[in-house]
């Protein structure tokens, strides 16, 4: 089986605490929002303790266009991915040389050619190497981009896979959009780059994280639950507060749906790598899934230090898992977002 052999994630520059965040959107959305008296405790609601960003707090406050903070976008995008993979290789004991396959995943940012043909260059890795950039899935890039890496190694049992994941939220951002979803959306949503090395099992088979299935699926009729709304000023945010109600009446029967192809049930599970979403979205969890335990803690706690980083979370969800502890025994990953859509990954995971 395919295997995870290095996860990596940045800290960016500017951790900011969330009632710093607050205090900022009040003073924004004061004079064009009646609504933000009443609803400026959903910032004190999330949970979130500090959150990431890649510019200083200011920078939001001030005039900038989409042009500009799409160039922004791209600069550091390149720059902390790059940091993010030499760490990751580092871990991995390869060099650059040895990839095969590189995966890019992001959703708050355009660029063509795309990242990963500009990591590549930057960094000189193999000309021929397969990229696969990955756009619009949103929370779910992160486990859809494991799904694929997994794909890939499958495939090539000779392959080690990068997969590289950037969302930098804060820089969509439309200072000017006084609705509710982009004044909600502002209490969530922060920056982070991860990046991880999957190999093929002709690398070894005494690894201690394995990638052993992954699930996908499109729920019809739901487009408008989470996305997009492209603006001459940006990305503007759409989300649905009805995201918990959805999770709560489909998530429990999915995964049992998708562990049973795989002969297990959920008390299988030990290890569970939730993209946390939202204090709402976490508590909608445990009440569908009705778990024994804290069995969100290393989630909850990604998120308290964080924020929502979309498709990366998970990720530092991962890293802190292998970094910190994990029980013996089967993990799940999984992420909802666009489309509506979820995304699951099979882990098997042992420690040396």
């Amino acid at each position: 089986m395919p295997f995870i052999a290095a996860v990596s994630k940045i800290e960016l520059p500017f951790k900011i605490n969330q009632v710093d965040v607050k205090e900022q959107a009040r003073f924004l959305f004061a004079e064009n929002f009646p609504q933000v008296d009443r609803l400026i405790h959903a910032f004190d609601n999330t949970e979130i303790v500090t959150r990431n960003f890649c510019k200083p707090i200011g920078y939001y406050a001030g005039a900038n266009t989409f042009e500009e903070r799409n160039n922004e976008y791209i600069r550091i995008s390149l720059d902390y991915s790059i940091q993010a993979i030499e760490d990751c290789i580092n871990k991995a004991s390869i060099s650059k040389e040895d990839i095969t396959d590189i995966i890019f995943t992001s959703t708050t940012g355009l660029a063509t050619p795309s990242i990963d043909a500009l990591i590549v260059n930057k960094m000189r890795l193999s000309p021929n190497i397969n990229r696969i950039p990955v756009w619009g899935l949103g929370c779910g890039g992160g486990v859809s981009g494991m799904a694929k890496a997994n794909t890939l190694a499958i495939a090539n049992p000779n392959a080690v896979v990068l997969l590289v994941a950037v969302e930098l939220c804060s820089l969509t951002l439309i200072k000017n959009d006084y609705s509710k979803s982009n004044f909600i959306g502002s209490s969530l949503f922060s920056d982070g780059i991860a990046a991880c090395i999957i190999k093929g099992d002709k690398h070894g088979l005494d690894h201690t994280v394995s990638i052993q299935a992954s699930s996908s699926k499109l729920y019809y009729d739901s487009l408008e639950v989470m996305g997009w709304d492209f603006q001459d000023t940006g990305f503007k945010v759409l989300f649905s507060k009805d995201i918990p109600k959805f999770i709560n009446e489909n998530i429990r029967g999915d995964i049992e749906a998708f562990l049973e192809k795989q002969n297990l049930q959920l008390k299988d599970i030990k290890n569970f790598i939730f993209h946390p979403g939202g204090k709402k979205v976490l508590d909608a969890y445990k009440d569908a899934l009705q778990v024994e335990g804290d069995f969100l803690q290393k989630t909850r706690e990604t998120m308290n230090d964080h924020g929502n980083m979309s498709s990366v979370t998970v990720l530092y969800v991962l890293e802190k898992f292998i970094t910190e502890s994990y029980e013996d025994g089967y993990g799940l990953m999984l992420a909802m977002g666009p489309g509506f859509s979820s995304e699951m990954v099979l882990l098997k995971m042992k420690n040396n």
